[in-house]
C-alpha cells in the first residue's frame, strides 16, 4: 500500500499545473479564462489610471500656479487652450462663464451684483466638478467588482473541481491519490487564480480612491478660493 501511494505521489510530481489546467472540466476552464480576462482587463484600467491620474495632477497644480500668477480672469480665460483637459481649469471656465453672464445683467455700472447670485456660480461650479470627478471615476467600478466577485468566481470553479473528484471515486470505487488528484489540483488552481485576479483589484481600487479623494479636495479648495475672489471684487457690500 505505501508502495502504490509513492508511486501515485511521484506521478502527481511530474504533472505541473497546466497539465491540470487542460485536463480540468470546460466547466473549471471556463470558470479559469474568465478569471484571466478579468485580471488582464484589470490591470490595464491600474496602468492606464496611474498614468491619467498622474497627468490630471500635474495639470491641476500647473493650472494653478498660472491661475494666481494672472492679473485678472479675463487673462485666464484667454489661456485655457492651455490647459485641455484639466480638471481645475474646466471648474474655472464653467465659473467664469457664470460670472459673465451675471455682470451682463446687472444693472449695476461698476459691474457689481448681489450675493445672493454667488450661489449660481458655486452650484455650477459644483456642478462642473461633479461631472469632472465622475469622469476621473470611470472603469474602477471594474477593480471593484473583481475584487469582490473574484475570490467567488475561484471557489465556484473549486467546488465543481471536487465535485468531479468525488464523482471519480463513485466512478471507481476507489480514493487512491492518483484518482482525486486530478479533480483537486484544478480545484486549488481555481482558488488560486481567483485570489491573484482579486487581490491586486481591490488593493489598487482603495489606493485609487484615495488618490481622487486628493484631487476633490484640491478642486473643492479651487473653488472656495475662487469663490472668495468672485466675492472680493463682483459682490456689493
Amino acid at each position: 500500500m505505501n508502495y502504490l501511494y509513492a508511486q501515485d505521489t511521484i506521478k502527481l510530481g511530474h504533472a505541473g499545473a497546466w497539465d491540470s489546467i487542460v485536463s480540468a472540466s470546460p466547466v473549471v476552464q471556463l470558470t479559469l479564462l474568465t478569471l484571466v480576462i478579468m485580471s488582464i482587463l484589470c490591470w490595464a484600467i491600474v496602468f492606464h489610471k496611474r498614468k491619467e491620474y498622474r497627468q490630471v495632477k500635474a495639470d491641476n497644480k500647473r493650472f494653478a500656479h498660472f491661475f494666481w500668477e494672472a492679473t485678472s480672469f479675463e487673462e485666464v480665460s484667454r489661456r485655457l487652450k492651455d490647459f485641455k483637459n484639466c480638471p481645475m481649469a474646466e471648474i474655472f471656465n464653467s465659473g467664469y462663464k457664470e460670472l459673465v453672464k451675471i455682470v451682463d445683467t446687472s444693472s449695476s455700472d461698476k459691474n457689481k451684483f448681489a450675493v445672493s447670485q454667488l450661489d449660481n456660480i458655486a452650484r455650477v461650479m459644483r456642478n462642473t466638478s461633479d461631472i469632472e470627478m465622475n469622469y476621473l471615476e470611470r472603469k474602477l467600478t471594474f477593480l471593484g467588482t473583481t475584487g469582490s466577485t473574484g475570490p467567488f468566481i475561484g471557489l465556484f470553479g473549486t467546488v465543481w473541481g471536487i465535485m468531479n473528484a468525488f464523482q471519480k471515486i463513485g466512478a471507481t470505487g476507489s480514493a487512491s491519490l492518483a484518482v482525486v488528484a486530478p479533480g483537486i489540483s484544478e480545484a486549488l488552481i481555481a482558488t488560486a487564480i481567483g485570489l491573484l485576479a482579486a487581490i491586486p483589484a481591490v488593493i489598487f481600487y482603495n489606493h485609487y480612491n484615495n488618490e481622487l479623494e486628493g484631487i476633490e479636495m484640491e478642486l473643492a479648495q479651487f473653488q472656495s478660493d475662487y469663490l472668495n475672489l468672485i466675492r472680493r471684487n463682483f459682490v456689493v457690500d
